[in-house]
């Protein structure tokens, strides 16, 4: 039997006295795109943190391609293939978009040329090329998300962790990334995607976690999940339609 792309099981993760993530069990399969939705403060970003090796959990197990990978220091556990992005973009503003790509790419090319080569197919795959040649500082919002995915996929990762690459975009602009994400999965590369903007992970995603006080309320395909009475209660809301 095939092992899962991506399996934690009871992660947990305390600050002090307060359980942030609380005894989690989540899985990928390879080719998916998976989403994680939940209210601020629910433990999502915390979960990615423990499950990509920027915070060792307080209990629990995870592991990527059937190997166990608690206590991997980040930069070991992209190298074997699971990558993710952050809330808060920060590129090198006075350098450009292509060069900007290409420190992501030299995690896995030695060779200038193939870093280059590399970057470029990332920024294609986003549809970001026409950008390669521009100040990074200059870029709008939109741009710095774009270039914060290719940045990722420049590490030529079979997982993607994607932190809210929606957020502050408009909604043409969610239908630009909606596109990318697909194509990222077309190209090969599974995805995990947190987001605010339900119309955008309801359109993308196989399956839903939705996390609530550190707690996992539901889990299951997307008009399951939009349908839960707690997840309604907890954070949709009764108004709430698509």
């Amino acid at each position: 039997m095939t092992a899962r792309l991506l399996e934690a099981s009871g992660v947990t993760v305390r600050f002090g006295g307060l359980i942030a993530v609380n005894a989690i069990n989540f899985h990928v399969e390879k080719d998916e795109i998976v989403g994680l939705i939940g209210p601020n403060g629910a433990g999502k970003t915390t979960f990615f943190n423990a499950i990509s090796g920027f915070r060792y959990p307080d209990g629990g197990a995870v592991s990527f391609k059937g190997v166990n990978i608690l206590g991997l220091k980040p930069h070991k556990i992209s190298r074997m293939g699971m990558s993710r992005t952050f809330q808060i973009v920060k590129p090198f503003p006075e350098m450009s978009v292509l060069d900007n790509v290409m420190m992501g790419a030299f995690s896995v090319h030695k060779a200038a040329k193939d870093a280059r080569l590399a970057a470029m197919q990332a920024l294609e795959l986003v549809k970001f090329s026409h950008w390669a040649h521009r100040r990074a500082g200059d870029l709008p919002v939109a741009g710095r998300k774009r270039l914060e995915v290719a940045k990722v996929l420049a590490c030529d990762p079979e997982l993607i962790l994607l932190d809210e690459v929606m957020a502050g975009l408009t909604p043409s602009e969610h239908n630009e990334m909606i596109e990318a994400v697909r194509n990222i999965r077309t190209s090969g590369v599974t995805v995990v995607i947190i987001e605010h903007v339900m119309p955008v992970i309801m359109n993308l995603c196989d399956r839903i976690y939705v996390l609530h006080h550190g707690e996992l309320i539901c889990e299951g395909a997307p008009d399951k999940v939009i349908r839960d009475p707690e997840v309604v209660r907890a954070y949709l809301g009764e108004d709430f339609a698509l």
